[in-house]
């Protein structure tokens, strides 16, 4: 008499994992090797950077520097020989969150370091800035770009958090393309 294998029902929104993103801490300047290994297991990872000139006596050069030091994400479903192959990375740290489970990112934070990035626009490391203003951006390159804005050197600056690292990128827009945005918004996404 063969016996048949119960069948499983997703109830619970834990029983189905879905890919998320994922901010993970990496030994000091070790963000590109870890991108390389991440890059070679196959993991899906970002590693936002941007161009910088940095002079030596001799010489200048361009170089490539991460915009979040010390962090680089990943979309990984939430599950143990997934965080495994990350974490055994040489040069990570942890991924992070709190009491002992990660934290996901919001998805609308990522996609706009990236839509920024992509702009061409420049942009610099910025710091962490919870008060303000929420804004969007109403035209441009980056239409729909939510972030906060400050007032630097004269400037405006829109600024875009990403609020588990306590880290920020900032970017001059021009005031006339921006409009009040609830952040209510940024939460409800999380």
């Amino acid at each position: 008499m063969l016996l048949e294998a119960p069948t499983l029902i997703a109830s619970s929104p834990k029983a189905v994992n879905v890919a998320r993103w994922y901010a993970v801490q990496t030994r000091s300047r070790f963000e590109k090797a870890v991108r390389s290994e991440l890059e070679w297991r196959g993991v899906e990872h970002f590693l936002a950077t941007f161009q910088e000139v940095h002079q030596w006596k001799d010489r200048k050069r361009v170089v490539e520097t991460p915009l979040f030091a010390g962090y680089i994400f990943v979309r990984i479903e939430d599950l143990s020989e997934k965080r495994l192959e990350v974490l055994t990375a040489h040069g990570v740290v942890r991924i992070l969150g709190a009491n002992g489970v990660i934290q996901p990112l919001p998805d609308g934070e990522i996609d706009s370091i990236r839509k920024l990035l992509a702009s061409g626009k420049p942009c610099s490391p910025h710091p962490f800035v919870r008060e303000g203003a929420w804004v969007r951006v109403r035209r441009g390159p980056l239409t729909g770009v939510e972030g906060r804005l400050v007032g630097f050197k004269g400037q405006e600056r829109l600024v875009l958090s990403v609020d588990l690292l306590s880290r920020s990128v900032a970017t001059e827009v021009n005031t006339w393309d921006i409009e009040p945005a609830r952040e209510s918004r940024k939460i409800a996404e999380s």
